[in-house]
């Protein structure tokens, strides 16, 4: 055999077939992975993500608090404009919010807060303020989970120094299995986002000394509002 990069190459993908007692006949393993990605087992799920939803809620908001997040309870979709007005002038931030082209966001009635200023599109370098709508809220660890697109640009979520999250409370689940699942109902089987961004907290990190630095990878501030009703 001539030694080039392809034989070198061949012969070490035979070698490890070889190890694996993959050789021959493919289809027995090609199946196998075919059924696993088309039935899609779960794993093994943490008990604390098996509660009632009112315990799940109050795990997510603890979580979140404890990653020195801001979390907010709006009773409905209606309460929501005035709710972040008032998070915004209670921090002292300008009322004006970056955010995508969501619908459910753009079908809220800003007009309870008519000193907010919405502007459409992705962040851009003098936003401080950011607005996204979740696909999904993880109680297991605090997590919300974004998808990438025009709706809500990723852009949103980590330019700005301060960002927004609304979660539907119908949303919010206890494990991440479940999580993945919502999104594929929403979305379509097949249609994942380019990328799903799992956010727990506002941007941290810290030196070798162990001083804590906000907002150096991210928004130095995190403000969740969760929707009780849609």
């Amino acid at each position: 055999m001539t030694d080039t990069p392809a034989s070198r190459r061949a012969q070490v993908f035979g070698a490890i077939r070889g190890h694996l007692g993959a050789g021959g006949a493919s289809h027995p393993r090609q199946t196998a992975v075919a059924d696993r990605l088309a039935g899609q087992p779960r794993h093994l799920v943490p008990e604390r993500a098996k509660q009632d939803p009112d315990r799940l809620k109050a795990l997510f908001a603890a979580q979140l608090r404890t990653g020195f997040a801001t979390v907010i309870e709006a009773a409905s979709a209606a309460d929501v404009p005035l709710a972040i007005a008032t998070y915004l002038r209670g921090a002292n931030l300008p009322l004006h919010v970056r955010c995508g082209d969501d619908t459910w966001l753009a079908d809220l009635d800003w007009s309870s807060a008519p000193a907010m200023t919405l502007v459409k599109g992705r962040a851009q370098g003098t936003d401080e303020v950011g607005l996204t709508h979740a696909v999904a809220g993880i109680a297991e660890t605090g997590t919300l989970m974004l998808a990438s697109g025009p709706e809500n640009p990723v852009t949103n979520n980590f330019l700005p120094e301060t960002s927004i999250i609304v979660l539907e409370a119908a949303d919010l689940v206890g494990p991440y299995e479940d999580a993945f699942e919502r999104v594929r109902a929403k979305l379509g089987r097949g249609a994942m986002p380019r990328t799903l961004n799992l956010i727990s907290g506002p941007s941290r990190t810290a030196d070798v000394g162990g001083r804590l630095v906000t907002g150096a990878h991210g928004p130095r501030r995190l403000c969740v509002v969760i929707v009780a009703k849609g």
